[in-house]
């Protein structure tokens, strides 16, 4: 496995780029760490998959370097680079069983036989294929089609990083899950250095222990998905991430006191520093509905099974918040926020509060 260094990487599909518009990625400088699970997280056209394929070697960046292990790698071929990858489609052998799927990249590298057949049968008890093994890859579904194309990337234990663009979205959801488990099993038993695309939160904050979120070509926030949920460093962190995303309204701060409209709201601490546009973010989970506090009008009551959303209107901006499924709504509803879960914004990014 290897660590990767992704050193001012800067990539345009265009042939004389001008300006930062111009750019798939405007720049991006990270480590993945030796060992490490990491999901790249956005919406389409963030540049998660861009930044996959310079990493595999599918693209050369227009400016910048990249390092697996201290060596510049950024000229070299995927080959070269002893990369796996899994895409989005199975990419399989129709006419081959399910074992020689598995067997021919080995078999490729000139691997002795008896070393192929033992990793072999190790993916195949993996990727739970055992029972397949012997069956030609055509005619089978698309998620036993896209686990032996899991399995091919799982194979070789000397690859330097195993990169996966959103590979379960032909998968049924209860298949996702399952895939999804397998690869987190498999990735604390052996240790692979694993980059995961997608655009699904849910794929990411269960697979990944570190999410990297990308928003218009940038990298917006690293973090556990705790971090990511508690503390979003950018306001489209805090609407990626959550089922409803944080709620984000814009304030006038003055000390510890954030005013929207005519309502006061009690802040945890005074802003250390902050210039620009400022906006109060709280996620609903942290938006209390009683009898004390602000008063709203509720516009929509969604029944979700386990809990309730609430939909609305503070000082004509729409909020939404989150209450237990048998809790009940006050007629003359009010919301409180938690202090905990207050962030401000400056600009879009967080600013700090102090004591």
């Amino acid at each position: 496995m290897a660590r990767i260094d992704v050193n001012h990487i800067r990539h345009s599909y265009l042939a004389d780029p001008r300006k930062d518009s111009d750019f798939a990625l405007k720049e991006v400088h990270h480590t993945f760490e030796d060992g490490g699970a990491y999901a790249l997280l956005g919406p389409s056209g963030c540049g998660k998959t861009t930044l996959l394929n310079i990493i595999s070697g599918l693209l050369r960046p227009s400016h910048g370097q990249l390092l697996f292990n201290g060596k510049d790698v950024t000229n070299l071929s995927t080959q070269e680079r002893n990369i796996a990858q899994v895409f989005q489609f199975p990419v399989i052998y129709d006419t081959m069983t399910v074992y020689d799927n598995l067997a021919f990249p080995l078999r490729n590298r000139g691997v002795p036989e008896a070393d192929v057949d033992r990793k072999v049968r190790e993916t195949l008890e993996m990727t739970d294929l055992v029972s397949w093994a012997g069956r030609k890859a055509r005619g089978l579904t698309a998620d036993q089609k896209q686990k032996i194309s899991l399995g091919r990337g799982l194979v070789r234990s000397d690859v330097n990083a195993i990169l996966f663009d959103e590979p379960l979205t032909v998968i049924d959801p209860h298949m996702k899950w399952v895939l999804r488990s397998q690869l987190k099993q498999l990735h604390r038993r052996f240790g692979y250095t694993m980059v995961y695309v997608t655009h699904d939160q849910t794929e990411a904050l269960t697979f990944a222990e570190r999410v990297v979120v990308m928003y218009d070509g940038e990298i917006v926030q690293i973090g556990t998905p705790t971090e990511l949920f508690e503390r979003p460093r950018h306001t489209f962190v805090g609407y990626f991430i959550g089922s409803p995303g944080m709620n984000v309204m814009p304030v006038k701060v003055e000390g510890k006191v954030a005013r929207l409209g005519s309502q006061s709201i009690q802040l945890p601490g005074a802003l250390k520093s902050a210039e620009g546009a400022i906006e109060l973010g709280v996620r609903p989970e942290y938006v209390r509905i009683g009898s004390k506090g602000m008063p709203v009008s509720i516009t929509k009551v969604e029944d979700v099974g386990r809990h309730k959303v609430i939909r609305a209107k503070l000082e004509g901006r729409d909020i939404a918040a989150i209450i237990g499924e048998d809790d009940e709504i006050p007629a003359d509803a009010k919301v409180s926020f938690e202090p905990a879960g207050i962030n401000i914004y400056a600009d879009s990014w967080r600013v700090e509060m102090g004591a």
